[in-house]
């Protein structure tokens, strides 16, 4: 999928026009184990660049996942607070966590490629 961008902290980020998706990868998932809880912001949330904009606790640890860019919350997946084991089976389908609006789209130019991304992981 090539409008799929990556952080260096194994989020996901689907460009869809003025829209992005975002969740956190295969990798993110298999490393954490068993996702047990899922915190998500309320639509409508204004987001600076480095915020921490949702919980997820699995059987293994615990931990927050950020925007590396300034953003509004459009919609979350309200799915996941009752079933945060979509995190697992799906995590760059049904697992995702919240669509976003960049106050500044070209801020996505700075996020990895797929390629660059698997390299990434390679190295870990």
């Amino acid at each position: 999928m090539s409008n799929v961008k990556y952080s260096e902290s194994h989020e996901w980020f689907s460009v869809n026009g003025d829209e992005v998706t975002v969740g956190i990868t295969e990798f993110a998932q298999s490393q954490l184990g068993d996702v047990v809880f899922v915190e998500l912001p309320e639509a409508g949330t204004e987001l600076s660049a480095g915020d921490e904009v949702a919980v997820i606790e699995s059987v293994k640890a615990a931990g927050d996942i950020s925007l590396p860019f300034a953003a509004t919350v459009i919609a979350i997946n309200a799915a996941l607070p009752d079933e945060p084991e979509l995190v697992n089976s799906d995590p760059m389908g049904a697992g995702w966590f919240m669509r976003v609006r960049p106050e500044n789209p070209a801020d996505l130019d700075n996020l990895l490629s797929a390629d660059a991304y698997a390299a990434l992981v390679d190295s870990e």
